[in-house]
């Protein structure tokens, strides 16, 4: 499989405007986040929130109205309090409650005396993380032989996953699954120390984000691979990969964060966008596994390489790999535990990743608190609300509107506007408090009605391509 990366950036910013066509190709090609078609990225470097700030708050009791979703789910985090399950926000506030006040941070075992401190970091968290790995082997039923009525169960497809919670769950990637084009009723997956092979159900799946979600009925089962999160990665930063590569059962592999944002052809059709790059090994095999960070945290799946030759029968590793973040993990497998399915009530626009809104932050030499739309689809929610787009007018790019709360709750990145609209329900009614333009001086609120984005939204139009302007950022 091989992963589409998107162009480059170019065009420079001054005295509040932009020139060069690059950057138009950047606002309006690249960097756009789906709340329509797909989840936006939630895999972009965020400062760390201020642990004093956020006990001073707690002190007072206004958890729910100073914390954000990515501060609330940092902070437990770095507790190593587990919030896999928690869907809406009010859930991650009662587990930050429940948490003890002084935290709990996971210590590095010593390694023997010849391994570094990074080494022996790195084994102990394979000796911690690799039990809770699990090879993943799908089968078909075949008639060997014309004169005989018994089908055999052969092997169709193998990669890996891992065990997601205490109840049995285990998340892969739905082409591991559904190698064969069906997505099968039962799989075989083993674990290590396990002689025999276990069968598990398949729960239920997400093509459109390569994600397949297992459950093993077994007494004796491995804990769950923590969480982290994917909205605060930095490009550099020490990842591990853990999978079975062409078979080769518990493979550990290192690398680090190559970049952040990338757009990968998904199983379901439609492009993942958001994903993590990583030079860390990745070959057949390793689809479904997870990507973890230096303490052994799940940041993503690993789901495809970039791999020239395939087509010609010699495709392997050549260092780039792509990874689901964890963050759409996350969402996906809660509601598909939950219901079966993904339900996505969607208010139809789509929005800049977090890591280019803050590069533009820096460009135009203004704030950009909140989050900033680039389309809105007609006929969607977002368009009978008022909700304005970037536009390009002449030569020049007119900032959008920039959101910054939904129904009174701060909106300070993509995740937590992904967060917000996702605990409501279809058909609920949402207030937006939005800037118009990104100008501090033009607030205005407006009311959407969201729907169900498989049901309820027309068809997305073509992709019309880039146009070159010459300055971004006039607020007309």
């Amino acid at each position: 499989m091989a992963g589409r990366l998107g162009p480059g950036v170019g065009g420079r910013v001054g005295g509040g405007a932009a020139r060069g066509a690059g950057f138009m190709t950047m606002m309006f090609a690249v960097a756009v986040q789906s709340l329509l078609l797909l989840h936006p990225s939630e895999t972009h470097a965020k400062r760390r929130p201020n642990t004093a700030l956020v006990s001073a708050r707690m002190q007072f009791g206004d958890i729910e109205q100073s914390l954000s979703v990515t501060e609330l789910k940092r902070l437990l985090s770095e507790r190593n309090v587990d919030f896999r399950d928690c869907l809406e926000k009010r859930d991650l506030v009662e587990r930050l409650r429940s948490s003890s006040a002084s935290g709990r941070f996971s210590s590095v075992v010593a390694g023997p005396p010849s391994l570094t401190e990074s080494e022996g970091r790195t084994v102990d968290t394979f000796r911690r993380v690799s039990p809770s790995v699990c090879f993943v082997q799908t089968s078909q039923s075949v008639v060997t032989s014309p004169f005989s009525l018994r089908a055999m169960e052969v092997p169709a497809g193998t990669g890996s996953g891992f065990v997601w919670d205490a109840d049995g769950h285990v998340v892969t990637n739905y082409h591991v699954v559904a190698s064969r084009g069906a997505v099968p009723r039962l799989v075989r997956l083993k674990l290590q120390g396990c002689s025999e092979a276990l069968e598990a159900q398949v729960v239920g799946v997400e093509a459109d984000k390569d994600i397949a979600v297992l459950r093993i009925r077994s007494g004796a089962l491995p804990p769950p691979v923590p969480v982290g999160t994917s909205s605060d990665l930095q490009v550099g930063q020490t990842v591990l990969a853990i999978g079975n590569p062409f078979g080769l059962d518990y493979t550990l592999t290192t690398g680090v964060v190559s970049a952040l944002g990338r757009e990968v052809d998904g199983a379901g059709g439609r492009p993942i966008k958001g994903c993590i790059q990583t030079d860390a090994a990745i070959n057949p095999g390793s689809s479904g596994g997870p990507l973890l960070d230096s303490r052994g945290r799940l940041i993503g799946i690993n789901t495809a390489i970039l791999s020239p030759g395939a087509k010609g029968g010699v495709g392997g590793n050549i260092g780039i790999g792509f990874a689901i973040p964890v963050d759409v993990v996350r969402r996906v497998v809660t509601q598909i535990i939950r219901h079966g399915r993904v339900v996505r009530p969607s208010l139809g626009v789509n929005v800049l990743d977090d890591w280019r809104r803050r590069s533009y932050e820096e460009q135009l030499g203004q704030p950009l608190p909140g989050v900033l739309v680039v389309e809105v689809v007609d006929g969607s929610p977002a368009d009978r609300a008022g909700l304005q787009a970037a536009r390009v007018r002449g030569a020049d790019v007119v900032l959008g509107d920039l959101i910054t709360h939904v129904d009174g709750e701060p909106v300070r990145q993509v995740e937590d506007l992904l967060s917000a609209v996702e605990e409501k329900a279809v058909g609920e009614r949402v207030e937006l408090r939005v800037l118009r333009n990104c100008d501090a001086n033009r607030p205005a609120t407006l009311s959407a009605q969201l729907v169900d984005r498989e049901r309820g939204l027309p068809a997305a139009a073509p992709a019309a391509p880039p146009v070159p302007f010459g300055r971004f950022g006039r607020r007309r």
